[in-house]
């Protein structure tokens, strides 16, 4: 059976508990093995090399040299990453290794949470393939981003709250590879309750069992 890491803890904001046992169950539903850790301390077990999907919800917290080096040792070798929101999107800020991996960093949410529209842009791909563009109500995530990500999904920003952002196209769904990894994210679920969107929760569903190996 295919093994699954779920890391969580950081910001109570997030409400990283609840999202955890939320994709545990999802997971274990799509027939893997899930392994839920408190904190970071995981991520320096050379046994989560043999997974086949490591899922961080560590928002604003720090990650120690053994555990960033042994992740990516990970990744590099095959395990999926994947994630959600600055669970995964700012999860660590002084970590530019683990940056580099997930493909983007959050900066900013202007207005805080507001409704916006979520654009899908490659409907042909799997991840979004019958989803189409939906409306949403959160923290419309502003990003800075790697180029070298697979864009599925943008939203576009009005000016309404910072006008020199007026019109400004953001990923907010992406795919890419870190060495033989795939890695999956979506700036999607600010808390549990977002679960509840349907095509938020297909999202991260398709995604997570995309990316693991």
């Amino acid at each position: 059976m295919r093994q699954v890491l779920i890391c969580w803890g950081g910001w109570d904001g997030h409400q990283p508990d609840q999202c955890a046992a939320i994709v545990s169950e999802m997971l274990e539903a799509e027939g893997f093995s899930v392994r839920v850790e408190a904190g970071t301390e995981a991520f320096a077990d050379p046994a989560i090399r043999d997974y086949s999907l490591i899922v961080p919800m560590l928002t604003m917290t720090k990650i120690e040299k053994p555990e960033i080096e042994n992740l990516e040792l990970a990744i590099r070798g095959g395990v999926g990453l994947g994630g959600f929101h600055g669970q995964a999107g700012d999860s660590f800020r002084d970590c530019v290794q683990y940056q580099y991996m997930i493909g983007g960093q959050w900066v900013a949410h202007p207005g805080n949470i507001y409704d916006y529209t979520v654009n899908i842009v490659k409907p042909e791909d799997p991840l979004v393939s019958g989803i189409g563009h939906f409306p949403y109500r959160s923290e419309q995530y502003y990003m800075h981003v790697d180029p070298n990500n697979e864009v599925l999904a943008t939203t576009t920003f009005t000016g309404e709250h910072d006008a020199w952002i007026d019109g400004h196209v953001m990923p907010v769904v992406w795919k890419r590879r870190h060495g033989q990894g795939r890695v999956f994210y979506s700036s999607l679920g600010h808390q549990a309750a977002e679960f509840e969107v349907p095509q938020m929760r297909e999202i991260v569903r398709r995604g997570l069992v995309g990316a693991a190996r």
